[in-house]
């Protein structure tokens, strides 16, 4: 039989999409009601249903579960000596262009064996698991060939079986040109739709597909085909794009219903609007933009004018944010691109889960959503974002199991 469990005593921002009250849909002295997995109540304690055990949480901080929902944690190796030959005075572009960059995890991604992938991205994982976060993407893209990329893929689903932590895979097949498709990037492309796509999405191994229109990556052109495999396939899209340069890749992404567009610091505002129309998440990645010293900010102003929802993620991986902080990701989204931090917390629970294809299923408290939660050792929301360096979680919560 299943039983109500009720926690009370706490302040809770519900992050719900236009609710009522203070911000952060904040209820003081409320409480939340848990039964099946799922959350039956939120809302003043006075209120509360009758439940079969109850927690006291102290007068602390309930919000959603936090959700990083761009990240390459899965890969082989890590790039520490690019880091250092960029502070050499090497760019991102010139150590790619020498065969560095993604290419370099490429090999080592190809070298690694499953298990391998799995035991080397788990301390990365039980990372982000002890600030709160209770679901995850993860992107393949670092084995460039039909087995490799199937082997990453492989080794994200079994991470959700390693922890209690729920992992949305996306297929980055178009990330980079491989060595052995040299100058031939089309053919590749070809590859990509042809064979490598179809095989994972044949082992349910893909909830998304993404890829990397820029310069040193992929053509609009490209990336549109890349586009229509998946819708194809009936797979929704998502896409890395503006990062480096402005060739267009946000407004393609909008114009195909994307999940989210992610990087966006070359966004031109004039293309906010079409990511609003089309209810495309703009995620923002302050760990990278950090790491590589842009100084290029993304067009937050024209983002909020248009209503476009804001996403923020820590892009874990090992060349540009080898992050493993989702807090820390919010203060930089605040002190670097001037978010609030009531936006900062939106962009890693609601807005994180929309970009996700998650939405009202995750990242909120209200009736009806799955019961992931973080209780934290704070009196105010804001501290989240406020702290560098301090993780105040008190406890976790996934699918209603501390």
């Amino acid at each position: 039989m299943s039983e109500t469990r009720l926690l009370t005593n706490a302040a809770i921002a519900t992050m719900a999409s236009g609710a009522p009250g203070a911000a952060y849909g904040l209820i003081a002295n409320g409480a939340v009601a848990i039964r099946d997995r799922k959350i039956t109540f939120a809302g003043p304690e006075a209120e509360a249903p009758e439940a079969d055990s109850v927690l006291d949480c102290g007068g602390r901080v309930i919000t959603p579960g936090l959700i990083d929902c761009h990240t390459h944690l899965v890969f082989g190796g890590n790039r520490a000596r690019e880091f250092e030959a960029r502070l050499n005075g090497k760019s991102y572009e010139e150590i790619a262009r020498a065969g560095g960059g993604i290419i370099s995890t490429v090999k080592a991604t190809r070298a690694a064996s499953e298990d391998a992938l799995v035991e080397s991205a788990l301390p990365r994982l039980d990372a982000l698991i002890a600030e709160g976060v209770t679901t995850i993407e993860i992107k393949s893209g670092y084995g460039l060939d039909t087995q490799s990329e199937l082997k990453m893929l492989r080794a994200a689903k079994r991470l959700e079986g390693e922890r209690a932590i729920r992992v949305k895979k996306t297929f980055l097949g178009a990330h980079a040109v491989p060595p052995e498709f040299d100058r031939r990037a089309d053919d590749y492309i070809d590859h990509v739709c042809i064979e490598m796509l179809p095989a994972a999405r044949a082992e349910n191994l893909v909830d998304a597909v993404d890829g990397f229109c820029e310069g040193i990556g992929f053509t609009p052109d490209q990336i549109t085909r890349v586009f229509e495999a998946a819708k194809s396939l009936g797979i929704p899209v998502k896409l890395h794009a503006e990062q480096i340069s402005n060739l267009g890749g946000a407004k393609l992404a909008a114009g195909y219903g994307a999940l989210s567009a992610d990087h966006l610091e070359y966004l031109a505002p004039a293309d906010a609007p079409d990511m609003a129309a089309s209810g495309t998440v703009a995620t923002l990645l302050p760990g990278a933009f950090y790491y590589l010293r842009e100084t290029k900010l993304p067009p937050v102003d024209a983002l909020r004018e248009a209503g476009v929802p804001i996403a923020i993620a820590t892009d874990c991986n090992p060349g540009s944010s080898p992050m493993t902080s989702v807090l820390l990701a919010m203060n930089m989204a605040c002190t670097l691109f001037s978010l609030t931090p009531e936006e900062a917390l939106a962009g890693v629970t609601r807005n994180a889960a929309k970009a996700l294809g998650l939405g009202g299923e995750c990242g909120v408290i209200e009736n009806g959503a799955t019961a992931d939660l973080a209780i934290w050792n704070v009196r105010h929301p804001s501290e989240l974002s406020y702290f560098i360096g301090y993780n105040p979680l008190y406890k976790r919560v996934f699918e209603g199991t501390l």
